[in-house]
Formats: structure tokens, sequence, C-alpha cells
């Protein structure tokens, strides 16, 4: 088990071996960094349930790692963190302390690559989403990536609703989550093309 302390926020993902920078500006949470730098540098971002102060939470986040950090003049801090670990919640901890804290259990990484077909099936799909919604990709650059940062990088910077990057991230495995990240561009693309029936991720 492991105490962690927490940035919930809505709609933001991080990924084991990923990188999330943040702009960090209300006072709890310049109090937070300020706690993460003085021991071990590490917060756990996590989801909550709905946007309203003290919200339940999600089951799963990831601890984060700051890697790089930016005091500013007036408090604020810009910072960089690195994913380490995802975590599964086992219960909110009672503090004192303006930001919230939790008892979690650290969750592995499955070792998984990709076979060739799932690759191929893959990049085919995002090929279609991004024509689809007007993105410009670099797809040489794409293809230079290991199946780790393409399933994982796509899935923290994809365009889906809060429930839909939830249940990427609590996706057990590389493998897993690439075939629920399939499934959600064509969900998503379909909205795109004009399909009223796939405009909300319920």
């Amino acid at each position: 088990m492991a105490r962690i302390t927490i940035f919930p926020l809505a709609g933001v993902v991080l990924y084991p071996g990923l990188q999330l920078p943040l702009h960090i500006f209300e006072p709890r949470y310049r109090a937070m960094i300020s706690d993460a730098l003085a021991r071990d540098r590490r917060i756990g971002m996590i989801q909550p349930q709905r946007p309203a102060e003290g919200a339940p939470l999600f089951s799963v986040g990831c601890v984060g790692r700051i890697s790089d950090v930016e005091a500013l003049e007036d408090g604020r801090f810009n910072v960089v963190l690195e994913g380490e670990s995802r975590f599964r919640l086992i219960r909110e901890l009672e503090v004192t302390t303006p930001f919230r804290q939790i008892e979690a259990e650290l969750l592995p990484e499955p070792d998984q690559v990709l076979a060739p077909i799932q690759r191929a099936s893959f990049e085919r799909e995002a090929r279609r989403f991004a024509e689809a919604h007007g993105y410009v990709v670099d797809w040489d650059q794409v293809g230079r990536l290991d199946d780790l940062s393409l399933i994982n990088g796509v899935s923290q910077i994809a365009p889906f609703d809060a429930a839909a990057k939830q249940g990427l991230l609590e996706a057990d495995g590389l493998v897993a989550r690439c075939e629920l990240l399939v499934q959600l561009m064509q969900f998503f693309g379909r909205a795109a093309d004009g399909d009223e029936d796939g405009a909300t991720l319920q």
C-alpha cells in the first residue's frame, strides 16, 4: 500500500512512461507541489467522478514524479509530471492538509507488445479518426514509436470525454487498451461524421 497526495482533475489522465505538463495556480495545489518537492516529488493524478468540490474519485489513477519545475515569482508553478505507476484507490484519508490524500495499491504494468496485425489495425483506424477530425499527423514519426508510447500517448491526448479516458486508464494491459482505443475512435469518428447516435459516450 502507498500513501499518495492526489491532484483530482477531470478529463486529464497520466500514463506510466509519459509526461504531463501542468500549470499550478490554486493555493491548495501550490501547497501540494511545495510539499511534494520537500518529500519524494510524487503526486497522483486521478479524475473526480463529477466536477464538484470533494467529489468522489474514480478507482484508478497514475502516480507521477515531478521531473521539471519552474517556480514563478507570484507563487505559481509550472511542472512536468513523469508517469510512474497506475494505482487503485483503497480509501481516502482524513487529513489536515489543504490537498487530498489517499491510500492506494500500486498496479503492475504487464510487459506487452502488439501483434503486427493489431498495430496495423490501430494505425489504420487512427488515420481515419485523424482525417475525420481534421488533425494533421506526422505518420512517419508515429511509425517509429514503440507500441507502449503509441497506445498510451494517443490515450492520453485523445479528445474523448472523461468516462472514455477513465476506461482507457483502467484497461488492464496494452492489448486491452489498444482494443478499447480502436472502439472509441470508431465511436467518436461516427460522431464527427454526423452520426447523432455517436455524440455522447455514456
